[in-house]
């Protein structure tokens, strides 16, 4: 998926069909959980990704997602992002707001954000440049670029580029950024779009263990700010971060629960951890 698919930004800057989706301002957690997963299946040729699966999200919370692969992780987040329509099973953001019923560009314009594992920025503008393509706004990528932006806009960007550490890098091209600073960056381009849930898939990967380190900082400081989720292999870092776990295994949930007690449940050592 290019960058520009990823933003869901058009030449002309028009949102289309868009008219009767929820803002992220109308989104209901008033009565429980900002995501709702329930009974969701989906089966390829016969073999279930995910079978009957259910768990929710907290506003606002950190949660970290293991399990083996072949688990149904990817598959879940393809479900939640709309890529993958479910066969069975509900998916709501809120209380009202069915993902099921809306297409991929409509869940992240009203407030589901993806990073992929392999980063994806506009590798031949500058780092600033990049968050102010994904700065959410109604104008189109041309606008965004060649048109002066507001006092308030610039100091978005300059927030955002303290943020992710990258402000000594601001006029870099982003091409030129280590892998772990793309990653840093495209977690800046997400979150310029005001997004209300954050779907990482394996952040971390290929880091150094100082961009590691720098990672979970970035991350603890975006809980309770944004709902975050985490699909992660790496169980140091799940460690340093976790406030919940869930344990994905033959497409459903294992096991759930703070981290100590996961790395003590039996059937999870058994299936994913080790001994």
């Amino acid at each position: 998926m290019t960058p520009a698919a990823d933003l869901a930004i058009t030449p002309s800057g028009d949102a289309t069909g868009l008219a009767h989706v929820a803002t992220p301002g109308a989104i209901d957690v008033s009565h429980g959980p900002i995501l709702y997963v329930e009974n969701v299946s989906v089966s390829f040729d016969g073999f279930k990704a995910l079978n009957d699966l259910s768990f929710a999200l907290d506003a606002g919370e950190l949660r970290c997602v293991i399990g083996p692969n072949g688990a149904g992780k990817t598959t879940m987040m393809d479900v939640i992002t709309g890529k993958t329509h479910p066969d069975t099973g509900e998916v709501f953001l809120g209380q009202t707001i069915d993902l099921t019923r809306l297409t991929e560009f409509e869940i992240a314009r009203i407030g589901i954000g993806r990073k992929f594992q392999k980063p994806t920025v506009f590798e031949s503008h500058t780092v600033a440049e990049n968050l102010e393509l994904a700065m959410k706004a109604d104008k189109g990528v041309w606008a965004t670029l060649f048109n002066r932006l507001s006092s308030e806009q610039v100091n978005r960007v300059q927030e955002m580029l303290t943020r992710i550490r990258l402000a000594d890098r601001a006029d870099a091209l982003a091409g030129l950024l280590s892998h772990g600073q793309k990653q840093w960056l495209e977690i800046g381009m997400l979150l310029m779009q005001d997004p209300q849930i954050l779907l990482l898939d394996e952040p971390v990967a290929g880091m150094t263990d100082e961009e590691t380190a720098r990672t979970a900082e970035l991350l603890q400081s975006l809980a309770g700010q944004h709902t975050i989720m985490v699909v992660e292999h790496d169980m140091e870092f799940v460690s340093s971060i976790a406030r919940k776990v869930t344990v994905l295994h033959e497409g459903r949930v294992l096991a759930e629960g703070p981290m100590e007690r996961i790395q003590n449940d039996e059937r999870v050592i058994e299936v994913y951890l080790g001994r």
